[in-house]
């Protein structure tokens, strides 16, 4: 090597060369990044994914087609899809992170599968990948534990032939991840064949495909008498491009995977809003779009406005292992003047409603001793106001509308989390395992005082099992766990931590 500094002067010598070379990298890199967040991009990147998913559609009308949450809801026109939601975490594909999620086990969805013959799944990822984890090793697990469980619950019925094997696609999933893969598989099988989960009996086993941009041939699942398997097909909607984006000659960079995490770019746009407004939102100009989106955004609106309804468009979830004597909804699904029943029943109702929003004094009797009202934020936010002040509220109201006879139908703004959080406490400190009303203190002491992690899950199970939307945030399981298995004291000192 030539000892000569003459050789480095271009850099050791001009640093300014060197910065400079590194401030056009920095621009060039937020040029990107204003272009993948730029809505005019998103919008009709996300309009030229739906025309292949409708592709994939046309080749399999047979089959049922559902958006994966959160990011599939953008490609699935919701007047073509099922609605029962599926949701398939790519977080519980991640490497290392491999997981048959108790808490998303989307067993409802197998008796649409059994019943049409099996079901397409569209989600979409960004760029780095062909497919998202959801779809390339979330699906399977979820499929080949389906199956094991299947045959180990009946095994009278499942002997010779029963696939019991893991399916990945080759090109995502290395052959050594796969194995990693198989080797936890029999332990969720033994968690959900244990679980309180009722698992039906299939006829047929679960069978993964996968279709994206660079499938040449789609496979042929043709129904027919011969069929050996329920077919799951996995629709990876975005095409894979360099550096996640790539220019169109009709003026707009096209986004991979742009429906994903819509808050940071969105406006407040939601796939609901985007399919009710879809031409006019795809036909305005890229600087009158923001203020046409601003227009179709509801103004903010308070819960009198939201309780506009006389009657229920979307009943309230009973949980059937406890008699129904409580139920979940969200708000909006609340009608106005709160029927003291629901139709068809004679059971009285009362009302505990959490939103961010409440009219008058939270928690005032003007409406009747039978409603409560409290405040609180979703998300994050309120989490010391959740453990500290709405889950001790709501459950003295709780036992008092119970020990009355009551059910209680409790709700918060999204009807997900908030709410779920409070009726899981609800179940754990008011029923025992049978699901059977405890009215005393001593029974209720009781239970509290034997409760422990795996009680309360076995009710957040009874919860996901009539509620299959129910989805608690990890916050508010948290919360959950500590008022019912910490002392008050220690809880006041957590929060002051």
């Amino acid at each position: 090597m030539s000892n000569d500094p003459r050789e480095f002067s271009s850099t050791e010598n001009n640093p300014k060369d060197v910065f400079g070379l590194h401030e056009e990298q920095i621009q060039a890199l937020n040029h990107l990044r204003k272009e993948s967040l730029d809505i005019y991009n998103r919008l009709h990147s996300i309009a030229e994914d739906i025309g292949f998913v409708k592709t994939v559609r046309s080749t399999y009308p047979h089959l049922p087609i559902l958006p994966n949450q959160r990011c599939g809801l953008w490609y699935v026109d919701p007047n073509m899809a099922r609605q029962e939601p599926a949701y398939f975490k790519s977080t519980d594909g991640h490497f290392g992170n491999w997981s048959f999620n108790l808490r998303r086990p989307n067993l409802h969805l197998l008796s649409m599968i059994a019943l049409e013959g099996g079901m397409v799944l569209v989600d979409s990822t960004r760029s780095g990948k062909r497919i998202p984890d959801a779809l390339s090793k979330t699906v399977p697990i979820w499929c080949t534990v389906i199956n094991r469980a299947v045959q180990r619950k009946y095994p009278d019925r499942h002997k010779a032939g029963w696939d019991l094997d893991l399916y990945c696609p080759s090109g995502a999933v290395s052959a050594q991840e796969k194995a990693q893969i198989e080797r936890l598989l029999d332990g969720w099988v033994d968690s959900l064949v244990k679980s309180s989960y009722i698992l039906s009996d299939l006829l047929l086993p679960l069978h993964p495909f996968w279709i994206t941009h660079a499938t040449t041939v789609f496979p042929r699942l043709d129904p027919g008498q011969y069929q050996t398997f329920y077919p799951v097909v996995c629709v990876s909607a975005s095409k894979q491009v360099q550096e996640g984006q790539e220019r169109r000659s009709n003026g707009f960079a096209y986004v991979q995977g742009s429906g994903d995490d819509h808050e940071l770019w969105g406006m407040g746009l939601t796939p609901k809003l985007f399919w009710t407004h879809k031409d006019e939102l795809l036909n305005a100009d890229r600087s009158a779009l923001p203020e046409l989106i601003r227009s179709l955004l509801p103004p903010f609106r308070t819960v009198a406005r939201q309780l506009s309804r006389h009657e229920w468009i979307v009943k309230p979830t009973p949980i059937l292992q406890v008699g129904g004597r409580v139920l979940l909804s969200s708000t909006a699904d609340l009608p106005s003047g709160l029927p003291r029943a629901l139709p068809g029943s004679a059971a009285q109702l009362s009302y505990l409603i959490i939103s961010a929003t409440v009219v008058g004094t939270a928690g005032s009797t003007t409406e009747g001793d039978n409603v409560l009202r409290l405040q609180m934020a979703e998300g994050k936010k309120d989490q010391i106001i959740y453990l500290q002040s709405i889950l001790p509220r709501s459950m003295t109201f709780l036992e008092s509308r119970l020990s009355k006879g009551d059910s209680v139908c409790i709700s918060c703004d999204c009807g997900k989390d908030a709410s779920v959080g409070i009726g899981l406490a609800a179940l754990q400190l008011f029923f025992d395992d049978r699901g059977i009303h405890t009215a005393t203190h001593e029974e209720q002491e009781a239970l509290k005082n034997t409760a422990t992690k795996q009680s309360i899950n076995t009710r957040l199970q009874w919860i996901i099992s009539n509620r299959p939307q129910a989805n608690p945030s990890r916050a508010t399981l948290k919360r959950v766990n500590e008022y019912i298995l910490t002392s008050p004291s220690f809880r006041r000192q957590r929060c002051v931590e």
